[in-house]
């Protein structure tokens, strides 16, 4: 008989946010086991639809306790990976902690909010033996991975013609919660861009220099000499930049990239991309802390810039008149 494949055990913390249920639907779909899961918020009546034997916490001191007796009872009852989906100020601890009891760690974006931080994790996880992954899902999207491989293909001189508008609308709430405190979620450029710099960046190379033309609570804009491209990018959470047409649709969220004029369809095909990174990693690949690097450096820089307007630069979405 061949060797009995272990099990593999998760914890996860920030089971009440906006983007766990993808973590533990990748962790049913890859055939592990979510065994405990923390978040101060008790709304978390999802686990359920994943699993009714989640041993569930509200507080961290107690979370940890039982982390540690189950590194106790043997390598069948241990934690192996601590998926983390915290707010973004905690995560550095969160992955500590991980590797501290023993886990691997995957961690939503951003991994860490400056470069500094990034750095010292990397000792750790030296240290520890353990690993950190970043969950990078727009790099195992199809169409993304199509584009690199057409840029990659191509024997042109000349740089493309990228233009990025993402624009997701939210309410007050979002100001209020830790979402809208830029030292505790970074601001629009790290909460979200992220994952749009660290695409753009594996798509075309890395930033030459980049301006900022516009920031402020609610939407940034500004450009980037890529290696390969040239790119105009505009960020936003207030509704009133969505445009007429897809208002009138119903819609409240915007997200359009063009490359030299010509648009390129990803709207479709999110819905498995966690999936698809957590597979990765349990093969034995996954996006590792220095993958994430080049976006953390980038995001950063954005944050800490004072925005001056370059009109020929600008996106076309900072000259729109706006209710």
């Amino acid at each position: 008989m061949g060797k009995a494949t272990l099990k593999r055990n998760f914890a996860l913390i920030g089971a009440g946010g906006y983007v766990a249920h993808r973590h533990m639907k990748a962790i049913r779909d890859t055939g592990s086991s979510l065994i405990a899961a923390l978040d101060p918020a008790d709304s978390v009546g999802v686990l359920d639809s994943f699993s009714f034997e989640v041993a569930f916490f509200t507080e961290f001191e107690r979370f940890d306790r039982h982390a540690e007796k189950l590194r106790r009872l043997g390598e069948d009852q241990k934690i192996h990976y601590v998926s983390i989906c915290s707010p973004n100020y905690l995560h550095d601890a969160h992955i500590r902690f991980a590797l501290r009891i023993g886990a691997d760690a995957i961690c939503e974006k951003p991994l860490v909010l400056n470069p500094w931080n990034l750095d010292a994790l990397q000792e750790i996880e030296h240290e520890s033996g353990r690993r950190v992954y970043n969950i990078l899902q727009l790099r195992v999207h199809p169409t993304i991975i199509a584009l690199k491989d057409k840029v990659c293909n191509t024997s042109r001189k000349e740089k493309f013609d990228v233009e990025l508008t993402y624009i997701t609308s939210r309410g007050k709430w979002y100001f209020t919660s830790w979402k809208g405190d830029i030292h505790k979620s970074g601001g629009i450029a790290t909460n979200i861009g992220i994952h749009f710099f660290d695409m753009l960046m594996w798509i075309f190379g890395d930033v030459k220099h980049y301006e900022v033309h516009f920031s402020d609570e609610k939407k940034m804009s500004g450009f980037l000499d890529l290696e390969k491209a040239n790119v105009r990018w505009f960020l936003s959470v207030d509704r009133n930049d969505v445009p007429e047409d897809a208002k009138r649709r119903g819609k409240t969220t915007f997200r359009s990239i063009t490359v030299d004029g010509e648009e390129i369809e990803f709207s479709e095909g999110f819905t498995d991309l966690h999936t698809a990174v957590y597979k990765d990693i349990l093969d034995g690949r996954g996006f590792s802390m220095e993958d994430s690097r080049h976006a953390i450096n980038l995001a950063h820089k954005l944050r800490n810039a004072n925005p001056k307007i370059n009109l020929d630069h600008s996106h076309p979405f900072l000259a729109r008149p706006r209710p």
